[in-house]
């Protein structure tokens, strides 16, 4: 499952091997279905979102049931959209496939639809940098695809790790009504963990 992955105790999410967070933009809110445990599956919730080389992470400011954050690997994401509703603030929807175990087969879990609107602030600096990087990690996959003659581009999400984001962050425009947090360096850890796979038995701490 992408819920509630493992964080820090300040609430940023515990990096993977190669993992670079690009931004932070606090005052979102964020629904997703079929959550298991949830009213009718459906969750929705105030907080941040960390987008990174890898994938958008939403974290509560306050869990919401057994919910507190949601994990979105950019190679799983697709139908992303944004949209500028005349009396409603900015939002971004899409879709985003579930990560599968291992052990356990594709048809046991569904398609996840998520949306994430913009509450406090613009979004002017969040939309072009979402957008370019999801579009590079894809374009990044087709050629690793093309080159492995492989039919079938998505590939472990983790491999999204090796899409170029530095000249990206360094040519950002940054939107003075937008409140995101671009990272110029990357946020401090607490330990030494580090991810080396989606599921709980791939946790591993490097050093």
């Amino acid at each position: 499952m992408a819920e509630n992955p493992q964080l820090m105790g300040n609430g940023i999410p515990v990096a993977f091997v190669g993992e670079l967070f690009v931004l932070a933009r606090d005052g979102v809110e964020f629904e997703i279905d079929k959550i298991p445990g949830a009213p009718s599956g459906h969750v929705k919730a105030r907080g941040t979102v960390y987008l990174s080389n890898i994938r958008m992470v939403f974290v509560a400011s306050q869990p919401v049931g057994n919910f507190a954050a949601f994990d979105l690997p950019l190679l799983y994401v697709h139908g992303e959209k944004f949209n500028q509703p005349i009396f409603f603030c900015n939002n971004i929807s899409g879709f985003v496939e579930p990560v599968v175990p291992d052990n356990q087969h594709r048809a046991l879990y569904s398609t996840h639809s998520f949306k994430i609107l913009f509450k406090d602030g613009g979004c002017g600096t969040f939309i072009p940098l979402f957008f370019n990087l999801i579009a590079s990690v894809r374009q990044y996959n087709q050629a690793h695809a093309a080159a492995q003659h492989d039919a079938a581009p998505r590939v472990d999400p983790l491999q999204a790790s090796q899409t170029p984001v530095d000249d990206m962050m360094r040519h950002a425009y940054v939107d003075p009504n937008d409140p995101t947090r671009i990272f110029l360096q990357q946020p401090a850890s607490e330990s030494q963990l580090r991810r080396r796979a989606y599921h709980p038995q791939g946790h591993e701490t490097a050093y």
